[in-house]
């Protein structure tokens, strides 16, 4: 039986504000799970057009999945957020790009047939539950010589890519992280980051009640000077800092997608057109330079190369991995289409909520540069990966035309080998 494959479009996403993980954080005694419940339910607010019993699958991906961010999250999210008993879920695991592998699973299932919409995103909550909790690695993995001992570190992952490339200094690292929290600064005066955003209900025993409505993370008027001294935790006299790298924090993320043709039918908007998507496997020892081969791989799926793109969404789980990223594709460490609303290092790394925030920023920035027709949002991921997604601007006077499904046909055919369900 032969199958058409359906075009997969990003309706719109939100996220919660973004908070600095531990007591002193915004979230301290919030539940993670009910951040992302707060984007679910923003999302049918937000489109009353859309009957919940159409949406068809909910999947929300977390990296820590204990506790509050466990029991097959997307299921119990979903019935929280209102969505109907009939409305299936599940959890995803790809660390950082969980919330990425979430959007690509359900674009997948929609392509293929097997659904029409579905929302899509992460939670993290690092200050109840830190990176590595309860985790038991098998020890032979690093006594059968199979990873280094760094590689479960990300940090030292960071510091072992500045010893692959020496021309990645600290000083053009701590640059590039003045220059993420300037671009956000701005980004919050011009009012490009808000409408992303869902105010949250806070309670705290000691702090009473509150309203989270912006992010906690950023550092405004950051200085090079502010960053030079700071300690180094991974190495003695090494080059990674708090300053230079995405710090600690607690936040959630939700997308709708849908095919093309259930989105005319409702009248949804169309706010990018999936073209393409690719997770590959790198050293764990330097899992920042993961989204260079994620990105060549994309690109020979839609046919297109690195000049093609005119807009990038690169999380910035550390400095020296964007820039490892731009030195490969010859891209300036300031070039304007790179991160132009500022990045992780300034607006905090919930880990598996992350991709879709990247998604976010690229729609609206699309919306901003109609001359431009494809843009890209890539991630590196620990343990060894990077991911990368190529989207088409509906803005572009050439939306629609000569459109090639060969890349998207790959882009499924990669679901087998890679997607984590």
């Amino acid at each position: 039986m032969s199958r058409t494959l359906r075009e997969v479009v990003f309706v719109d996403g939100v996220r919660t504000p973004f908070g600095r993980a531990g007591e002193k954080g915004m979230y301290a005694q919030t539940r993670a799970d009910d951040l992302v419940v707060n984007c679910i339910r923003e999302l049918l607010r937000r489109y009353p057009q859309l009957p919940p019993q159409r949406v068809e699958e909910v999947a929300i991906a977390a990296t820590t999945q204990i506790g509050d961010q466990g029991l097959t999250l997307g299921r119990v999210a979903s019935l929280l957020a209102g969505l109907p008993n009939t409305t299936p879920g599940y959890s995803i695991d790809r660390m950082c790009a969980g919330a990425m592998t979430a959007v690509t699973s359900v674009a997948s299932a929609i392509a293929f047939g097997s659904a029409e919409i579905a929302i899509a995103g992460g939670v993290e909550h690092m200050g109840r539950h830190p990176m590595g909790e309860a985790v038991d690695p098998n020890p032979r993995i690093i006594a059968e010589g199979i990873v280094d001992a760094s590689a479960l570190v990300m940090g030292s992952t960071a510091e072992n890519l500045h010893d692959r490339f020496p021309g990645l200094t600290k000083e053009r690292c701590d640059a590039y992280a003045v220059a993420s929290q300037s671009k956000l600064e701005e980004a919050y005066a011009d009012g490009k980051i808000q409408p992303d955003l869902v105010t949250v209900a806070t309670r705290h025993t000691e702090l009473g009640y509150g309203l989270a409505t912006s992010d906690e993370p950023p550092r405004p008027g950051t200085t090079l000077q502010n960053l030079a001294g700071l300690k180094t935790p991974f190495r003695a006299h090494g080059k990674v800092t708090a300053g230079n790298s995405a710090g600690l924090t607690d936040g959630a993320t939700a997308c709708i997608v849908a095919s093309a043709d259930a989105a005319a039918e409702l009248g949804l908007p169309v706010r990018m057109r999936l073209a393409a998507y690719s997770f590959v496997g790198v050293e764990p020892e330097v899992m920042g330079i993961g989204p260079v081969p994620a990105t060549e791989k994309a690109l020979r799926q839609a046919g297109l190369s690195i000049a093609d793109i005119g807009l990038f969404e690169l999380n910035e789980a550390f400095a020296v991995q964007v820039l490892a990223f731009l030195d490969h594709f010859g891209i300036a460490d300031d070039d304007p289409r790179v991160n132009q609303y500022g990045g992780a290092i300034a607006t905090g790394h919930p880990l598996a909520s992350s991709g879709v925030r990247l998604m976010t920023q690229l729609a609206c920035q699309f919306e901003d540069n109609p001359q431009v027709r494809y843009g890209l949002t890539a991630m590196c991921i620990g343990i060894g990966m990077g991911g990368t997604v190529i989207w088409e601007n509906p803005h572009h006077s050439d939306y629609g035309r000569e459109q090639d499904l060969t890349g998207l046909n790959m882009a499924v055919a990669d679901t087998t080998q890679g997607a984590v369900a």
